[in-house]
């Protein structure tokens, strides 16, 4: 084998062949097309940011087959390399979306020490409520109501521990271990000889549900508070809104969307639409009967006692946030200095494991933050922008609502909410709009953002967390997958979301 072909081979690993010629592609071609557009005088730069964008995109689409940083950073290198935006524009997006990634390093490492905790809870939850339509609708609600006082982030993260905890007991009996052989953490899935592929199917098909009930609740519970998205707090900020006065503002819009959630979930569970309706098979439901027995019967005093911290912990961490007492990053390294000092874990090594999950996204998110720049630099949304401002002042919040809707499905809603709601604060500071017509287009960009945007994983950024997540892979949840299972919600939510805007405002 020559040094040609063992760099193809090393060349983003494993990944399908077409996976790495397409992405060879992109890069041959960009610097190329940008060439031949430029000496066409066609607006080089705008044309080919949005294939940059698209690009990106595609890398999300795939990210089973590869995780998007690489591939996903390879454009981002070649635009600041081609001009299309500059080092310090990256800088500046990652620098203003700085407590997103402090969430991402500290609170999520946090959760990971309160594992323990929330699997208790949801496997109670899953053991005694015996009708998945009810615990769908309970997954949902849950989700819905943490996020509106703690975050989305921070719900996903709590989900997605949950998930692989209940994946780890069921790989434990399935390969032949004792529950006390949990501590070992499975990140692959491997087939066992004596495992029934059916069996397996149907416990991921069941987990995937839930998993996406949640984490649409995460936005319809985000949408409703300062605290629940990262926009809404800039938003909130440059209105002059504080935590009721948000809440009351966003209630026309966010509540009937909020009982349109519910609905959908048990229509979609009722009737089993877009992939929904499976069911916990009886042998795996024993196997969590069989654990919760083991926990009952083994759990000794300092069990108890690192419940009760991890318990003492959360509540601390609820207050905390609610109130807004620091960074919610911030407060999540307050949770991990709490529950490693009082648990008694000193040791370097598990203090790492608690970071393994997030650091991958965050340096993601990082890449993202490049192609944000991007559509910055190059004023890709502009024209999109400036047409809505044209608009008649009785329909403006309407089309901002579905403009933010669509933009924010293709990029990403924290981008797309500072770029609105700077440009309708600069036109209501030169008295082009009035105060009501301001605050009803700050009304339109906050849900505009956050409900039409699940329509797809970059939308909102605890749903790109889900889809990067250890746990995708093992339940088989890909990009198209969660399109697709997001789809009534997305139809559903948006009409409900822009009949509100336009009759309820």
């Amino acid at each position: 084998m020559n040094m040609f072909q063992i760099l193809s081979k090393m060349f983003l690993g494993n990944s399908p062949n077409w996976y790495k010629s397409t992405i060879l592609a992109f890069l041959i071609l960009n610097p190329i097309l940008l060439l031949i557009l430029n000496e066409a005088n066609l607006n080089g730069s705008f044309i080919v940011g949005w294939i940059f964008l698209l690009e990106f995109i595609f890398t999300l689409a795939l990210a089973l087959k590869c995780y998007p940083l690489q591939p996903g950073g390879l454009l981002a290198i070649q635009a600041i390399a081609l001009g299309l935006t500059s080092t310090k524009s990256v800088y500046y997006e990652i620098n203003n979306n700085l407590e997103v990634i402090l969430l991402l390093i500290f609170m999520v490492a946090g959760i990971y020490f309160m594992k323990n905790l929330m699997l208790t809870i949801f496997t109670k939850l899953l053991l005694n409520v015996r009708s998945k339509t009810t615990l769908s609708l309970l997954f949902l609600f849950s989700a819905a109501f943490l996020s509106a006082f703690l975050d989305a982030l921070t719900v996903t993260a709590v989900l997605i521990s949950v998930a692989i905890g209940f994946y780890r007991i069921f790989h434990t009996v399935k390969s032949n271990k004792t529950f006390s052989d949990l501590e070992h953490n499975y990140h692959n899935d491997e087939l066992l000889e004596n495992e029934s592929l059916s069996e397996l199917e149907e416990f991921k098909a069941f987990l995937r549900d839930l998993i996406m009930h949640g984490a649409v609740g995460t936005a319809l519970g985000g949408v409703c508070t300062i605290v629940g998205e990262p926009q809404n707090l800039l938003i909130a900020g440059v209105v002059g809104w504080s935590f009721v006065e948000f809440f009351i503002a966003m209630a026309p819009i966010t509540m009937p969307v909020l009982v349109a959630g519910i609905c959908t979930c048990f229509i979609i569970e009722r009737f089993k639409l877009a992939g929904f309706g499976n069911q916990l098979p009886l042998s795996i439901r024993s196997i969590f009967n069989d654990y919760d027995d083991y926990e009952n019967s083994q759990q000794t005093d300092q069990q108890r006692a690192e419940l009760l911290v991890e318990f003492i912990v959360l509540i601390f961490l609820i207050i905390a946030l609610a109130l807004h007492l620091a960074a919610v990053g911030v407060i999540g390294l307050a949770v991990i200095i709490l529950l490693t000092s009082f648990k008694g874990i000193t040791d370097e090594h598990k203090l790492g494991d608690a970071f393994h999950e997030a650091l991958p996204f965050t340096a993601l998110l990082a890449v993202f933050f490049a192609i944000v720049s991007v559509i910055h630099d190059q004023h890709l949304f502009s024209p999109v922008i400036n047409y809505v401002l044209l608009q008649d002042p009785s329909i403006q919040p309407s089309v901002f609502f579905m403009a933010n809707g669509i933009l924010s499905a293709i990029s990403d809603n924290v981008f797309v909410a500072t770029i609105y709601i700077n440009e309708i604060n600069q036109a209501y500071l030169a008295n082009t709009i009035t105060r009501d017509q301001f605050e009803a287009l700050a009304v339109a960009v906050n849900t505009g953002t956050n409900i039409p945007s699940i329509a797809t994983p970059n939308g909102q950024a605890a749903f790109l967390f889900l889809l990067t997540s250890s746990l995708a892979p093992l339940i088989n949840l890909s990009y198209l997958k969660m399109v697709k299972m997001a789809l009534p919600y997305t139809i559903i939510l948006t009409i409900v979301g822009l009949y509100s805007i336009t009759y309820l405002l």
